[in-house]
């Protein structure tokens, strides 16, 4: 496939995300679909659900357009694990849905998909015998793709900041794989990326519309499969699987954040939602809605600047910098955990979760 391709892909799905928000938002306030404001929420005013349908609707017809040659059946397995995220999420969003349907019934399920067709991660198999190898590698397949979707759909909190760290993430996925020559996961991130580029037109601060659980989760599970997907060349596992951790850093953090803060405080991370995240906190600290979602756009693209540099270096050395990383990203969670937010009294009982 020419690089040709990978633009092509980008624009499609720029301009489809870009100009379909624009119908599925009146769609969304005929038939009532809004997020309405909350003790929970930092909007003041109800807006507009159902963005994710852009975003996914622009993505699909960027695969349709470009990905031909390549293994039908993991492109049918990615686009299948996609659109049934996408679907609970739209039915949480409508209340249709207990809300940890999507985290014990549809994640699984979709990370089973990418399992039937091929995609795992391979971090046991490589020094471990082949069974046992191989089973530790679907588990960890299952860990990844549950915890990197759900990770995004609780990032889902603020203006722009769930879309523009997906945007951020996509074009360092598609870099790492130029690098590379791998067509498919190029292609999937340039796609990727204009889709949630688009929808960042509409979604940035003051929004006036959200992508809901659907776009977020959707938007989650095709990070997750492209960390999956990617190999550098070069360095050997497990010095790989750096890459997507480090590309993937925002989303992982916030995730560690909420989950040691609301369980020290005896809450469940992904069922007790609040304005305790990163951005939350970072705005109260005076940094504002937009600072707050801006520093973390630039500690994403940090993140992806230090994973592209991982498979150029010694191993001892990606192992210090990413030591270094960790360490950084320890103490910053302990002094964020001393920062300002509106703690929540008991778990709540709305029917989501972010």
């Amino acid at each position: 496939m020419k690089p040709a391709s990978d633009l092509i892909a980008f624009c499609v799905a720029l301009l489809g995300s870009l100009i379909l928000t624009v119908p599925v938002r009146h769609l969304a306030l005929h038939y009532g679909m809004v997020d309405r404001p909350g003790p929970r929420k930092v909007h003041l005013s109800p807006i507009p659900l159902l963005g994710g349908i852009a975003i996914y609707l622009g993505f699909v017809l960027a695969v349709i357009f470009t990905l031909h040659g390549i293994p039908e059946v993991q492109i049918a397995a990615i686009l299948a694990g996609a659109t049934l995220l996408a679907l609970v999420g739209f039915l949480d969003d409508g209340g249709l849905l207990h809300h940890q349907i999507k985290l014990f019934v549809g994640m699984p399920v979709a990370a089973l998909i990418l399992l039937a067709s091929g995609i795992r991660a391979q971090f046991f198999s490589g020094f471990t015998p082949r069974l046992p190898g191989l089973v530790l590698d679907g588990c960890l397949t299952m860990l990844w793709v549950i915890g990197i979707t759900a990770s995004f759909s609780i990032l889902d909190h603020m203006d722009g900041l769930c879309a523009g760290i997906a945007a951020v993430a996509a074009a360092f996925f598609t870099i790492s794989a130029s690098l590379t020559g791998q067509t498919m996961v190029r292609t999937l991130g340039a796609a990727a990326l204009g889709a949630a580029l688009g929808f960042l037109r509409w979604n940035f601060n003051p929004a006036k519309i959200f992508m809901g659980d659907g776009g977020a989760m959707f938007l989650g599970f095709l990070m997750a499969t492209l960390g999956l997907k990617i190999r550098p060349e070069g360095p050997q596992v497990p010095v790989t699987w750096l890459v997507p951790i480090l590309i993937l850093g925002v989303p992982i953090f916030d995730t560690t954040l909420v989950s040691i803060s609301r369980a020290r405080r005896g809450l469940l991370p992904f069922t007790s939602p609040g304005k305790d995240h990163t951005a939350h906190r970072l705005s109260n600290l005076g940094l504002g809605h937009r600072g707050a979602v801006l520093a973390l756009y630039a500690l994403a693209a940090l993140c992806g600047c230090l994973a592209l540099l991982i498979p150029n270096v010694p191993t001892k050395t990606a192992y210090l910098l990413t030591g270094i990383a960790a360490v950084c990203g320890l103490v910053a969670v302990w002094l964020l955990e001393a920062a300002p937010y509106e703690r929540q009294a008991k778990p709540q009982t709305s029917p989501s979760a972010s």
